[in-house]
């Protein structure tokens, strides 16, 4: 065997361990986006996220990136976008309220990211038909699963 080469069943046994790191990693982040969803109106930060992972911040954030496909806070603003985007779909009138809701300060900085995410401003998006907004909505959480799956 040549200097510093590892047996096989080294290797075998590092990959085995290696799966189940993985393995529990992503069980990590599924704990994570869990408390993301039953906790989406307060404010989430990088270190109340981490420590549900029971991760450094550092760690948490390369691991929810590698195993989700985008940042943490990628990934809420779009939760609360498309919660926003469901509520305009049913009917809210005030958009300002939409956008306090959604966690945002402005009507201005909500109508800049909601245009973004869904490429209509919120008020247009208001005015699609319930089938067409439901489209919309669709395809955002269909470019993140695929944008999930393209992470190895």
């Amino acid at each position: 065997m040549p200097p510093g080469a590892a047996p096989f069943c080294y290797t075998w046994a590092t990959m085995a361990v290696k799966t189940d790191t993985r393995q529990q990693n992503h069980e990590q982040m599924e704990t994570v986006t869990r408390y993301i969803r039953q906790h989406i109106d307060e404010p989430l930060n990088r270190e109340t996220l981490a420590a549900v992972a029971d991760f450094s911040v550092p760690h948490f954030h390369r691991l929810f990136s590698d195993c989700m496909g985008e940042s943490v806070g990628s990934y809420v603003r779009r939760l609360r976008l498309e919660r926003a985007g469901r509520k305009l779909r049913l009917g809210a009138v005030n958009i300002a309220e939409v956008a306090l809701a959604a966690g945002y300060e402005s009507h201005t900085a909500f109508g800049k990211a909601f245009k973004q995410q869904f490429g209509l401003c919120p008020s247009a998006f208001r005015a699609l038909s319930c089938q067409a907004a439901t489209q919309l909505l669709l395809r955002s959480q269909a470019k993140r699963k695929l944008a999930k799956e393209k992470t190895p």
